[in-house]
């Protein structure tokens, strides 16, 4: 039988044939020239190595995972790496720094006033510090302990692994799972409310905490892009929020952004470096990361999200043909809408046929040259006590994030994990 009469006798052939056509242009660009040289042609880096494997024999890697800490969050922009080389050169009082920026934030976010912190986590623990010190040089002094202070705060929506930034400070918790929780969770010992929500049970918070006089706190580390959330949450009177600078900004990896009242953000300066005897004075902001930080604001407000996007996604998309060509693998491409808004391919296939599981692959990958990191609901940097407070485990999925891949770096992540999953397959058959 002709391959034209089996094509069109066996409609999975023909998928596959039509598969294989459209990664076909991907697949010869890959195969003629090697690895090594594909790598360094897309990423403009020299095959021999970094400075990280040249002098403490560290491998680094192509990022699929995402802005993780613990992988070192982003890259920065070019506009940021050139802010904070520039500003090296000076010195600088940091105090009259960061009132400076707050009012240069204030004026791109719309609300009342702004600082840099040391990332989001930091943004929590000086804005909870602020909140229940105050700028009281008295009760700045005196945290952690909080005797004769507020020193409640509401955790609307329950803990996470980042509340031990309200915790340094002396707080003690309070969980209101649900909206309708949160009245009676409030007492006259609240000094603030922590959300991670982002969605249309915000203003029904805000119905309920301004008449009790209770500023809440709005964590959005993971929320640019899009950049309308930065002014969004001031229009809609959010009394503080916060952004982690080295995600989804692609600022300086230590810096996040506070944004919200004057009073509060002036509280929250007094609670921090570089008073000397406050609680927040370890988490050190330097004049680069306030410089870089900006510059990182200044190119989201111009930047193109549709260019972006569209740019995004045609990573994800040529990787997405590379995998479909092994049989059994289907991919879907999907833009989150809770947090790191980007393109993100997700690659399925039966795990008992192929006799390969996610974490197995996930494994391959980054033990194979270039090494490779996905993502996975497996969180390396998870303190394990905290992992066994989670109500039930996330579903287990291989994900490619778009926006951490520079540059050609999707044709060596597809190609890689098209051979991974062709060897597992032909190996089970």
């Amino acid at each position: 039988m002709s391959l034209e009469n089996n094509i069109t006798a066996r409609p999975s052939d023909r998928r596959s044939f039509i598969k294989w056509m459209a990664a076909a242009p991907l697949l010869a660009t890959i195969s003629s020239r090697s690895l090594a040289n594909t790598v360094a042609a897309a990423t403009k880096k020299p095959a021999s190595g970094n400075i990280y494997s040249r002098v403490l024999g560290v491998r680094s890697f192509i990022n699929a995972r995402g802005t993780w800490t613990y992988l070192s969050g982003s890259l920065e922009l070019p506009e940021v790496r050139k802010a904070t080389e520039e500003a090296s050169h000076h010195f600088v009082d940091m105090f009259e720094l960061q009132v400076a920026a707050g009012r240069y934030l204030a004026k791109i976010s719309g609300a009342e006033s702004g600082m840099v912190t040391s990332g989001s986590a930091g943004a929590i623990a000086v804005a909870t510090a602020g909140c229940i010190a105050g700028c009281d040089p008295k009760n700045v002094w005196q945290l952690p302990d909080t005797t004769g202070l507020k020193g409640e705060v509401v955790m609307l929506g329950g803990r996470s692994a980042f509340d031990n930034a309200i915790r340094l400070c002396g707080a003690k918790l309070v969980i209101a799972p649900t909206v309708a929780d949160l009245k009676t969770a409030i007492t006259p010992q609240t000094a603030m409310i922590y959300t991670t929500w982002k969605d249309d049970r915000v203003p029904e918070v805000l119905k309920i905490s301004k008449p009790a006089g209770v500023p809440v706190l709005l964590d959005a580390a993971a929320g640019i892009p899009p950049f309308e959330n930065f002014t969004r949450f001031a229009k809609m009177g959010v009394d503080l929020y916060c952004f982690s600078g080295g995600k989804g900004f692609r600022g300086p990896q230590c810096s996040g952004i506070l944004l919200g009242r004057q009073d509060l953000i002036t509280a929250a300066l007094a609670n921090t470096c570089p008073w000397e005897g406050s609680v927040c004075r370890a988490m050190k902001v330097g004049k680069e990361e306030v410089m870089g930080i900006l510059a990182g604001v200044d190119y989201w407000a111009q930047a193109d999200s549709g260019a972006l996007n569209k740019e995004w996604s045609a990573r994800v998309e040529r990787i997405a043909k590379l995998v479909g060509t092994v049989p059994g693998v289907t991919t879907d491409i999907t833009i989150p809408k809770t947090g790191n808004s980007y393109p993100t391919l997700t690659v399925q296939w039966d795990e008992q046929k192929f006799g390969l599981t996610i974490d197995q692959c996930a494994e391959q990958l980054r033990a194979g040259e270039p090494r490779i990191e996905v993502l996975t609901n497996n969180n390396p940097s998870l303190v394990p006590a905290v992992s066994g407070r989670e109500p039930r485990p996330k579903a287990n999925h291989l994900q490619i994030i778009s926006m951490t891949l520079q540059d050609g770096e999707d044709l060596v992540v597809g190609n890689n994990l098209r051979r991974v999953l062709n060897k597992a397959r032909k190996q089970s058959a």
